[in-house]
């Protein structure tokens, strides 16, 4: 089982967010019987199989064995990944595209962007994965509470400064066998935490 998987067919996507479906997924987080999750969900069992079909269909859910169980034997199922992504690949030509945005310090364009990651690297993950390769990614995660908005702005100076800086020592366009690589670099304000409320650098 993946611990995350990217659905990029509108019809898988349709399937992941209804909420029956939705709550038979969270509940195969290891496998179990549509009987078993009739129990757990309140549901006949008969409605729990439609929608497992339903989900193996769009390879959300697969095999995972058999039991017998008073004599008769049960088929086991397993979702195919932890937890979902729903790429915008999924929405067609109205997914967010940093391409159509016409102010790139926007919240939109921002968002726009990190819908382009899960759409670029959604498929190269799972051409990594049918090839059985490995994609080599890095990922940075990291919170910087500013002392004031003055701070915050010497701050992206001067990190501007120094990836422009790497960028150019780095990047060689003439490079036959080399591979570009796209970087792009995001903050913005923490979401508040409701337990704490705390003033923002304006």
């Amino acid at each position: 089982m993946l611990d995350l998987d990217v659905i990029d067919e509108p019809s898988a996507a349709a399937a992941a967010l209804d909420p029956i479906k939705t709550r038979l997924l969270g509940e195969l987080a290891e496998p179990a019987s549509a009987a078993a999750l009739a129990q757990r969900v309140g549901l006949p069992r008969q409605k729990v199989n439609y929608h497992l079909r339903g989900l193996e269909a769009h390879g959300l859910v697969r095999a995972a064995g058999e039991r017998r169980w008073g004599g008769l034997t049960e088929r086991l199922m397993v979702a195919s990944a932890r937890s979902y992504v729903v790429s915008p690949s999924a929405l067609g030509p109205i997914a967010a595209d940093p391409a159509r945005a016409r102010d790139q310090l926007s919240a939109s364009y921002m968002i726009a962007l990190g819908a382009r990651i899960v759409r670029e690297v959604g498929e190269l993950w799972r051409k990594a994965r049918e090839t059985d390769k490995r994609l080599a990614t890095l990922s940075i995660d990291t919170e910087i509470r500013f002392r004031s908005a003055a701070e915050r702005a010497d701050f992206t100076r001067e990190l501007t400064q120094a990836i422009t800086g790497l960028a150019a020592r780095y990047h060689h366009p003439e490079a036959a066998e080399g591979r570009t690589h796209r970087l792009m670099l995001l903050a913005h304000p923490a979401p508040a935490d409701p337990a704490k409320e705390e003033p923002s650098c304006h």
